[in-house]
């Protein structure tokens, strides 16, 4: 990334920082700042809009149930190129703020060969080489950037298909669609992953910031470089107070059942003889 499109980067994540603000209570790190939030958003917003726009312009079917939101038929028609533009626009500016992140490493392969065991739950902790992005999330990144570059030039080819061949028109159709399918397949996976596959993760998105416990259960190497601390120490001791919490409450509970046997057989015991 060029120092320039760097300086760019980093004055507008100023800028929304002045805007907006993160709350990091005890217990939590921050993970996204108020730029990378609203851009996210921002992208997924103008997604579904392209998304259902564009589905109802393709699908017959759709077309009855989906066209009313936008207002009918033409409309949408006319909205669906504008909504694309948005989300092509938003991703771009997510693009050069997620660019150097993002980047693939040994790492990123590694957890790619290991990805059955990742969504079947096998292990309770990630590798400790997995830092801020995983591998999965860096394949869906990229996929989104070659598809965004997909749906902006075939997008703009059927846009002015009065300036170009008949032939390129309709290829372009075909990979507009095969983007399109691409695309919905890695959201739902990724709304899915941030939602109930992983607990903790959605809030990331809303209030920025993850609980500790996540971030080393999750992305053991970058929770090591925000906070200093070994994340496989931490959570062998955090599992150590759980269980001894756990213990505790056991022992309380069984205090409590003896001294209500206690006091269940002193009344017993007081009651007159019949």
């Amino acid at each position: 990334m060029s120092t320039s499109v760097e300086r760019f980067d980093e004055r507008a994540r100023r800028a929304a920082g002045r805007h907006g603000r993160t709350v990091v209570h005890r217990g939590e790190l921050l993970r996204h700042p108020v730029y990378t939030r609203a851009l996210h958003w921002l992208v997924a917003i103008s997604f579904v809009l392209s998304l259902l726009s564009g589905f109802a312009v393709y699908s017959p079917w759709l077309f009855r149930w989906l066209t009313p939101l936008f207002g009918g038929g033409p409309m949408t028609r006319f909205l669906h190129p504008w909504f694309g533009l948005a989300f092509d626009i938003a991703f771009f500016f997510q693009f050069v703020n997620w660019l150097a992140p993002m980047a693939w490493t040994k790492a990123d392969s590694r957890w790619m060969r290991r990805i059955k065991e990742y969504t079947s739950n096998k292990e309770k902790l990630e590798p400790e080489d997995v830092g801020f992005f995983n591998g999965g999330q860096k394949l869906y990144f990229w996929a989104i950037v070659v598809s965004g570059a997909f749906f902006l030039v075939t997008g703009l080819l059927m846009w002015f298909d009065n300036a170009v061949p008949r032939w390129l028109v309709a290829l372009s159709y075909v990979l507009h669609d095969i983007a399109a399918l691409i695309m919905l397949a890695g959201f739902i996976i990724h709304v899915y992953e941030g939602t109930a596959a992983q607990p903790g993760t959605f809030q990331a998105m809303t209030n920025g910031t993850v609980r500790e416990e996540w971030a080393w259960t999750h992305h053991p190497a970058w929770y090591a470089q925000v906070t200093g601390r070994d994340p496989r120490t931490d959570y062998e001791r955090a599992r150590h107070r759980q269980q001894e919490r756990a213990r505790a409450i056991e022992a309380w509970e069984r205090e409590q059942d003896a001294r209500e046997r206690s006091s269940a057989e002193a009344t017993a015991a007081e009651l007159p003889e019949r």
